[in-house]
């Protein structure tokens, strides 16, 4: 069983910055397409960004350009999402995911995290 594991959530300011990784657990796995999705409280999922692991295109939400930086880690099997000029609109629990091609919809993921909860004051 794939389980991938989100860290590097918490409580910051607006303005502030933070930066969320996942891998996965268990057996070694990597997909085409690391995702990271948000959900607000009472919201749906929606999308946040995605790279390929292979040559490492980017997709962003227009909510989030300019602003996050998703990455990944051949080396260490690793991504990341790098959270700057956050908004009180940015808290959600942040959500990992893997896919196997490149894709905003989540049903097009296959493999998902447990979470990280992000919560910006203002």
């Amino acid at each position: 069983q794939v389980q991938l594991v989100e860290s590097g959530g918490g409580l910051v300011q607006a303005g502030g910055s933070l930066r969320l990784s996942c891998a996965p657990s268990g057996r070694t796995f990597r997909s085409n397409v690391m995702g990271w999705f948000r959900q607000a409280s009472g919201k749906e999922r929606e999308f946040v960004a995605a790279i390929t692991w292979s040559d490492g295109r980017t997709w962003y939400a227009d909510s989030v350009k300019d602003r996050f930086t998703i990455s990944r880690d051949n080396a260490k099997n690793t991504g990341s999402l790098q959270m700057n000029s956050l908004e009180s609109e940015d808290t959600a629990v942040y959500y990992c995911a893997a896919a196997p091609f490149l894709s905003s919809r989540t049903t097009d993921y296959v493999y998902w995290g447990q979470g990280t909860q992000v919560t910006v004051s203002s």
